[in-house]
């Protein structure tokens, strides 16, 4: 396949299912019916004594179901990612979650009967006799168990969540996706007259309008951010209802009923992971804003500009308009030789995705913004999402959510419940991917263009650790607000303005704007409290990454793929602790990330200082 000719289209979804109203289909869906009815009829079964093979052996036909009922969702979903304008996509979205949902509840009894009504002396037994690979799994159910409701309320939760949370989403995903925004420039006039010239653009998709937050032109930077944010702010009023209505429901559920200890307990104990570990991550990222406030000064002075605005936080160094471009087979040539590089089999795996024309590439109206990566069932190769549009940005984003498709095509070989990493470990390969690619482009670059890629790499670094942080930060505060003192949109605002106050200090002047920011964020309002992952995955990679430099290539890739192999599989104390004595549990294990970032720093400060051209300095 010649993959540098290779042109921007659409993802082929015929291997899931070829005509979603045809016989076929239904067929599929009539075989999923008689295998949950068939598990339903072994209910009676159910015993605290039961036999640890018939137990193993009904662990493996709820995964068959869960594998057919993936596919026929994930076509469902996928096919309207592709173009969320389509009232028929819509309808089958709907459907196969009803669906899903129904299944869920008529299942739902041997999941609490394993939590609730075996005792600890026969769940023991049972988890100590099962395949080694099921027994984290089992352990975290156990765990689960003192937040497990009674049957009759599982299944009204999880009936209502369709048509409600579910439902407010899809709404939110509908609304913002069809958002048209229009971008004004004031520029001064020619001929030293004083009047000023409007410029005015239209978007009806707001990747293209993202994408010029980083643009050369100042003016233009700051225009797209206005269109974007200003657009958000006047449908501020249905968006905070959604979100206060998310907010609520999950307060409700999680407290009230369930009884975790705080909202984001609820993310932790899914992660499988202690909320004391969750809070050393974000106490170690509250104690290092000083580093990146370090890295805006700077990069304020390199811009010309006495203090940087947050129009101006990701600009670029070079004066060039637009910067590099890649034609979209040069941005996927360059991923795989950096992947083959690194492991013959990372790239091999990557191919894949490609060969099965598993991507949709391309830019267009009513698709889904951002990218992604979805893995419809370990067997199957995932699905990747992008929004092409030729920038440096665009080849990193490939990188990333290819490392994402690695990342769980090593895992494969496992079963569908433990296949999928927890959410702390879920962005270690597609980071680590960005890392790869980043030594491979500045191999290549004069002192000059090292210069440039280092600064969008601590870009990178500020956008993925410290501003996933704070975002969690500010969902914790958003939560407590809502839920405690029933906080009104326009206080929720306040609230992200105070975020933004901590998050940049005196380093940088923030625009009165920025507080509506929040509702464009679709992590709060698809995944509350999922952005510290990112940091985690981050903070993580930075660490992994410096034991790679040090080892080398022989001795470090055997180790991180088998991470990236186990899945979810292991606890991620436990894991990172057995393959690198990495104990996360500790303020000082997130540190060193923080330290590397400080070098690269310094690293940049001394590339400025030692000149090199770009005429990166001229005042804007």
């Amino acid at each position: 396949m010649n993959f540098a000719n290779l042109k921007v289209g659409q993802w082929d979804l015929s291997g899931l299912v070829r005509d979603p109203a045809g016989d076929d289909f239904k067929v599929f869906l009539d075989s999923i019916e008689a295998k949950v009815r068939a598990f339903e009829s072994k209910r009676p079964s159910l015993r605290p004594d039961i036999s640890a093979a018939e137990f193993e052996q009904m662990i493996h036909e709820l995964e068959e179901i869960y594998e057919k009922v993936g596919i026929a969702s994930g076509y469902a979903h996928l096919r309207y990612y592709s173009n969320t304008a389509s009232n028929e996509a819509s309808a089958l979205v709907t459907r196969m979650d009803k669906m899903a949902a129904g299944i869920s509840n008529r299942l739902l009894f041997f999941d609490l009967w394993f939590k609730k009504e075996v005792d600890d002396t026969n769940a023991s037994r049972l988890i100590g006799s099962a395949p080694p690979v099921y027994r984290e799994y089992l352990r975290h159910k156990r765990l689960l168990a003192r937040h497990a409701l009674t049957e009759p309320e599982e299944k009204v939760i999880n009936t209502l969540e369709v048509t409600g949370t579910g439902a407010l989403v899809k709404i939110y995903d509908k609304m913002t996706s069809a958002f048209e925004f229009e971008m004004e420039i004031r520029r001064q006039g020619g001929g030293g007259g004083k009047k000023k010239k409007v410029v005015r653009r239209k978007f009806d998709n707001k990747e293209k309008l993202v994408s010029l937050v980083r643009s050369a032109d100042p003016a233009e930077r700051e225009a797209a951010y206005k269109a974007l944010l200003g657009t958000y702010k006047k449908n501020a009023g249905v968006l905070g209802e959604i979100y206060q209505n998310i907010v609520t429901e999950w307060r409700d559920e999680a407290i009230t009923m369930r009884g975790y200890r705080t909202p984001i307990s609820v993310r932790n104990t899914s992660n499988n992971l202690d909320d004391a570990t969750v809070e050393a991550l974000l106490a170690a990222c509250k104690k290092n804003a000083q580093v990146f406030h370090d890295y805006f000064r700077e990069k304020a002075r390199l811009l010309g500009l006495k203090k940087l605005r947050r129009y101006d936080l990701y600009a670029p160094l070079s004066t060039k308009r637009s910067g590099k471009r890649f034609t979209y087979g040069q941005a996927v040539s360059t991923v795989l030789d950096t992947f083959g590089d690194f492991h013959p089999k990372v790239r091999s795996l990557a191919e894949r995705v490609f060969a099965e024309r598993h991507v949709d590439s391309e830019i267009r109206k009513a698709k889904r913004g951002g990218a992604f990566c979805h893995t419809v069932t370990p067997s199957m190769t995932p699905y990747v999402l992008l929004n092409f549009d030729g920038r440096m940005r665009d080849v990193s984003t490939l990188a990333h959510e290819f490392g994402h498709a690695v990342h769980s095509m090593l895992a494969s070989s496992l079963p569908v419940t433990v296949a999928h990493a927890p959410l702390p470990l879920a962005e270690t390969a597609s980071v680590f991917a960005e890392m790869l690619l980043n030594e491979r482009l500045m191999a290549r670059m004069t002192r000059a263009e090292k210069r440039l890629l280092l600064a969008e790499q601590i870009d990178d670094m500020y956008a993925t650790i410290m501003r996933q942080a704070h975002f969690t930060l500010f969902e914790v505060e958003a939560h407590r607000a809502i839920g405690e003192q029933g906080a009104t949109i326009d206080q929720v605002s306040e609230t992200y303005k105070d975020n933004l106050s901590e998050q940049f200090g005196s380093a940088v002047a923030v625009s009165p704007e920025f507080q509506w920011e929040w509702l464009y964020i679709p992590h709060f309002y698809h995944t509350p409290f999922y952005t510290y992952a990112y940091s985690f995955g981050n903070l993580l990679v930075l660490s992994l990454y410096r034991q790679y430099a040090l080892e080398g290539r022989e001795s470090f890739v055997p180790k991180y793929l088998s991470i990236l192999a186990a899945g979810g599989s292991r606890k991620p104390e436990e894991l990172l602790m057995d393959a690198g004595k990495m104990d996360i549990t500790r303020v000082e294990f997130w540190q060193q990330g923080f330290d590397l970032v400080r070098d690269k720093v310094q690293q940049l400060k001394e590339l400025a200082g030692g000149g090199g051209g770009g005429g990166s300095s001229r005042a804007r």
